[in-house]
């Protein structure tokens, strides 16, 4: 049996932060906004040299849209103190009525992040010092009047939080080992994985550890989203490098499947070539027909249950 969390279904886009490439990335952006697309996800590689910073380029995409909202994906935090990431982060939700989200990584690319003046940490290192920095937040988006915290990687020494998300901001992990999945469950509002890194079949077990984590924090796994960053051609070949390209109803297919049978429900579409006419199949073809299938999908008996089927069949 497949795995369903019922949860609503999500699409958005993943332009390209490069300083050259910005008139297409405006594009993108327009398209998504104008094809009712719901996201925007920008990642966050502050050493590449050709890479606006994605902070400032997420503070102009709000400021240019009425209704997309805009997440990192995701925040390198070697690179970004935990309590500048609050600030910011809370920040661009008040100035835009509500509409960022923070995902957030552990780092890789370690020796690129050093040359910048980072530091450079081994695995268990890194996802320590991930979790160190999801307790600072919360602390600094907390209403308690001053926090303290003394971890191995962060501190805080009496800081007064504020301001606060103004509305109820989630966290999602850009993770993929074992140890960190399991805290998505328990600590996390959502995950951020890509297809070319946790491919279907990957997917099942992946869950599994993230729901473990969330029963053993008394969470309903079905309260967490679980993200999908997708590259390929919609109109494409197909051919064995692009395993997402196709025409329309193989992206519909495929990313229905991801819904029903996979447990993913939002979907994040870097578009071919920087292409807007890309962004508009995705918003217009491919988002209301997935949509349709997944709603006649679930309203039949056999398919009932949504998150309760899954954690039946585990």
């Amino acid at each position: 049996m497949g795995i369903d969390y019922g949860r609503e279904i999500g699409f958005g886009v993943f332009p390209t932060p490069e300083a050259s490439a910005l008139e297409r990335t405006w594009a993108v952006v327009d398209a998504a906004e104008r094809g009712g697309l719901d996201f925007v996800g920008i990642q966050d590689h502050p050493y590449q040299r050709r890479h606006l910073d994605t902070w400032a380029l997420m503070a102009t995409v709000l400021a240019r849209t009425e209704r997309l909202r805009v997440f990192p994906d995701v925040a390198n935090l070697p690179l970004r103190p935990p309590a500048l990431i609050a600030k910011n982060a809370a920040s661009l939700d008040v100035l835009s009525g509500g509409r960022f989200e923070l995902g957030l990584g552990a780092g890789g690319f370690w020796e690129a992040i050093e040359a910048m003046g980072g530091p450079r940490r081994a695995p268990r290192e890194a996802a320590d010092a991930l979790l160190e920095a999801i307790e600072v937040i919360r602390l600094l988006w907390s209403d308690r009047r001053s926090v303290r915290f003394e971890g191995e990687y962060y501190r805080l020494a009496g800081v007064k939080p504020g301001p606060a998300p103004v509305h109820d901001m989630g966290i999602w992990l850009g993770v993929l080992g074992p140890r960190l999945l399991k805290e998505v469950g328990r600590v996390a509002d959502g995950w951020v994985p890509s297809h070319a890194y946790a491919g279907p079949e990957r997917l099942p077990e992946m869950h599994r550890r993230i729901d473990e984590g969330a029963a053993e924090a008394g969470r309903d796994p079905a309260s967490i989203r679980r993200v999908y960053n997708l590259w390929g051609t919609i109109g494409g070949s197909g051919t064995e490098g692009e395993p997402m390209s196709g025409p329309v109803s193989v992206w519909v297919e495929r990313i229905t499947g991801f819904v029903l049978e996979s447990g993913m429900d939002t979907f994040v579409l870097g578009p071919a070539g920087e292409s807007a006419r890309q962004v508009e199949l995705f918003a217009e073809e491919v988002a209301p027909a997935v949509r349709e299938a997944v709603r006649e999908a679930r309203s039949r008996p056999s398919r009932s249950g949504g998150a309760s089927r899954l954690m039946s069949d585990m």
